[in-house]
């Protein structure tokens, strides 16, 4: 059998869903739809969120992460990409689930938006109450 080249993992948060391939060799390049991550998420928090996985396991710059990203906002997008990046550290090395646990980076944050109730003006807000 033909050795593997590269490690997948899936994440979704939200709407949001990753298809993350982690690359091994020589790399600090993350291309997220085809566009560099600085590009797709410019804020400094969604970056740190991004690469949390990578930092925690002290894999940054030992792979390269080439994603495909769909659905959701930015937000819902740069959780999916995290926790598709860290199952994807979990594949390459078993070692690293403990550490990857121990940082909440494998629980799929099952949080998503609440469905509109009719009676209602959205999920929970009600029309105001008049007395009289």
């Amino acid at each position: 059998m033909e050795k593997q080249t590269y490690f997948r993992g899936t994440g979704r948060r939200k709407t949001a869903v990753a298809q993350v391939r982690l690359v091994p060799g020589d790399g600090n390049a993350i291309i997220i739809n085809g566009r560099p991550f600085e590009e797709v998420f410019p804020r400094e928090m969604h970056r740190q969120m991004v690469l949390q996985p990578l930092l925690v396991t002290e894999s940054f710059g030992k792979y390269s992460v080439v994603a495909k990203v769909t659905g959701g906002g930015i937000s819902g997008q740069c959780g999916a990409l995290a926790h598709g990046i860290a199952r994807a550290l979990l594949q390459s090395d078993e070692k690293l689930k403990q550490v990857l646990r121990q940082y909440k980076l494998l629980t799929r944050d099952a949080r998503a938006k609440e469905r509109k109730k009719p009676g209602l003006r959205r999920a929970r807000k009600a029309p105001q109450y008049t007395k009289r």
